[in-house]
């Protein structure tokens, strides 16, 4: 699953190890996500798209 992850990291200044100590997960996690190798669970999903104040749709895109 493609997803704008990075770019919405990128427009906040955050790296990975920011974005991952917000959401309570690993940096690789958050890498993997944003690489495609990792889709997140549900729940990590909208916590992401809680984060970013945005639907999961606008931030995981289909393939």
């Amino acid at each position: 699953m493609k997803n704008r992850l990075k770019v919405l990291r990128a427009e906040r200044d955050w790296n990975q190890q920011d974005l991952a100590d917000a959401l309570g997960v690993s940096r690789q996690s958050v890498n993997a996500i944003e690489t495609g190798k990792y889709d997140p669970s549900l729940p990590l999903a909208f916590r992401i798209a809680d984060l970013f104040a945005l639907p999961i749709e606008a931030i995981f895109l289909r393939d």
